[in-house]
């Protein structure tokens, strides 16, 4: 029997993976955009949504630039808002655990999943990034090494608040005047090295228990963080023989971790670009990749990794010859490096340039691409068909770069192809996101 695929959606920031001068591009603030994303989603389907979060705003040598500038309201407000228009789609957050406390996190997204009938999702992110630190009342940063302890802590912190209320804590008892079923309802107590907390929990227990839990750990100790505490892995491996390799990996740790495999999926991100004919997709293509990384952007993503001023540098000619200097104060602030060692980066950058015969600029684009899957329609879902089936991945994250009307076109042509293949749902079966993504059912925190 053939799996059944996933298959979320994430809206797009402004950003380089967008082109938000694109004319069908429409604003990235203003709610009639989420709701035009969360609707065909939703009519598509589709598991769930995403959000991404952005806590700075990035700068270049101190000034921000208009190519990658995050302006996204509150996630919180926006899923919750989505909530109000949608029935059956879950709404993931990614929200930091570096710069949030237990009771907050475990308050809002109990109140999201109230709010949604079962159907609010975390994407649990940390950071060590000092820049970010400085927007918080703790200021500087965590250490690297404190990053994965705090967010282990912060997750099992919030699960026990969820649980402080139990599945039979609300009596409502007319007749004896009773709402609670005892004076201990949402007491709570946890002590570890980053939180001493105690008190009682003000939220009742969330209808999926705990909201599904999402985490994108790449480094073996986030491989292992996410083995052991994820419902869904958002890779980033999309490479066919890459996400074999990262699915059979993590699949792996999670039975080490005496957790079902089947039940925590693997879900990478992916751009689709369709066209009538393999030629017109492969067009589309590459007129959205030299829209999305103009000759200035492709200065300013060389820079994330070389971390020194490359404008002296022509865009059109070759990868430069000097060498990054990490240790120098950071140039792109707001943003982490795409390789955590600059100098390998480099070499391998100029000499796929001298392989191909290809400039900075198309070098950039090249390592930058996110769309994954280009083609027609039946080739588009062939391909998403073949990465599940072959156990490369559990489904996918799709994107667009132009927002919020990109996500139609997969909706309206890639999706029923997949229906009709029997590998998509035609109808919603769950009540709650859980049910619908097959995570099951969360353990309890003693």
């Amino acid at each position: 029997m053939s799996k059944q695929i996933i298959l979320g959606a994430y809206f797009p920031g402004v950003n380089h993976d967008t082109v938000w001068s694109d004319p069908a591009s429409g604003s990235h603030i203003d709610f009639e955009s989420y709701a035009h994303w969360a609707e065909t989603a939703e009519r598509g389907k589709l598991d769930l949504l995403f959000l991404a979060e952005g806590l700075r705003l990035r700068t270049r040598g101190g000034q921000v630039f208009d190519q990658d500038v995050v302006g996204r309201p509150d996630t919180f407000t926006v899923l919750s808002s989505l909530a109000a228009i949608t029935e059956h789609i879950g709404l993931a957050g990614t929200i930091n655990s570096t710069f949030n406390e237990p009771y907050e996190l475990a308050r809002k997204f109990a109140t999201l999943d109230l709010l949604s009938g079962g159907r609010a999702a975390w994407n649990v992110v940390t950071s060590f990034d000092a820049d970010t630190g400085e927007n918080f009342r703790r200021g500087g940063f965590l250490h690297r090494s404190q990053r994965y302890e705090r967010a282990g802590e912060t997750l099992e912190a919030v699960r026990r608040l969820w649980d402080s209320w139990g599945p039979e804590a609300v009596v409502a008892d007319r007749d004896a005047g009773r709402f609670l079923r005892d004076e201990h309802v949402g007491d709570f107590e946890f002590r570890g090295e980053q939180f001493d907390i105690a008190g009682r929990f003000s939220t009742p227990r969330p209808p999926q228990g705990h909201p599904v839990i999402l985490q994108a750990g790449e480094s073996p100790a986030g491989r292992d963080f996410a083995a052991q505490h994820s419902d869904a892995i958002f890779s980033r491996y999309q490479e066919f023989d890459q996400a074999r390799e990262f699915y059979a990996d993590v699949k792996a740790r999670v039975a080490k971790a005496g957790r079902e495999p089947s039940q925590v999926k693997i879900l990478p991100s992916a751009g689709v670009i369709l066209g009538d004919t393999a030629a017109e997709a492969r067009d589309r293509h590459a007129d959205v990749r030299s829209r999305q990384v103009d000759p200035f952007t492709a200065i300013v993503l060389a820079e994330t990794i070389w971390n020194r001023d490359l404008s002296e540098f022509d865009p059109d000619g070759p990868v430069p010859d000097v060498d990054p200097t990490p240790e120098a104060p950071k140039w792109i602030r707001g943003r982490a490096p795409l390789s955590q060692d600059p100098q390998a980066t480099a070499e391998s950058w100029r000499a796929l340039g001298k392989a191909e015969g290809l400039s900075l600029r198309e070098v950039v684009t090249k390592v930058f691409d996110r769309a994954v899957f280009v083609g027609t329609p039946d080739h588009v879902a062939t391909e998403i068909d073949r990465y599940v089936q072959a156990d490369a991945v559990d489904g996918f994250i799709l994107g667009s770069h132009v927002s919020p009307s990109g996500l139609d076109e997969v909706v309206d042509r890639v999706v029923p192809l997949l229906q009709e293949r029997g590998v998509f749902r035609t109808e919603y079966t769950g009540t709650t996101l859980r049910e619908n993504l097959g995570a099951g059912a969360p353990s309890r925190v003693e």
